[in-house]
């Protein structure tokens, strides 16, 4: 899968530098990857949580941060919608979100 600004994150870990080698491994994963549904992400990420338009939310470091991404099945691509820690995910709308780039 192509990964469309793959900068937001390592601005994240950055900031959080023990998210690095989590959010790291995410990348590697995502870019082998060719899913074509919500149940091939589930297969490699069980504790991924599919939303509605194709957004899917992923636990990044034992769930101390959370990773939002929507899927383009046919394009193969990701695009990332919010990174953040479990805190700013509690106080965000994981269907609407939208980083700024």
């Amino acid at each position: 899968m192509r990964i469309v600004a793959v900068k937001v994150l390592r601005d994240f870990w950055i900031r959080y530098p023990t998210a690095k080698p989590h959010l790291e491994a995410w990348i590697d994963e995502a870019r082998k990857a060719d899913w074509k549904q919500p149940s091939e992400i589930k297969e490699v990420f069980r504790n991924a949580s599919i939303l509605k338009n194709r957004r899917v939310v992923f636990n990044i470091k034992g769930n101390d941060y959370r990773l939002i991404v929507a899927v383009a099945y046919r394009f193969g691509a990701l695009t990332i919608k919010f990174v953040g820690t479990h805190a700013e995910y509690d106080s965000t709308d994981a269907e609407t979100v939208e980083m700024e780039f």
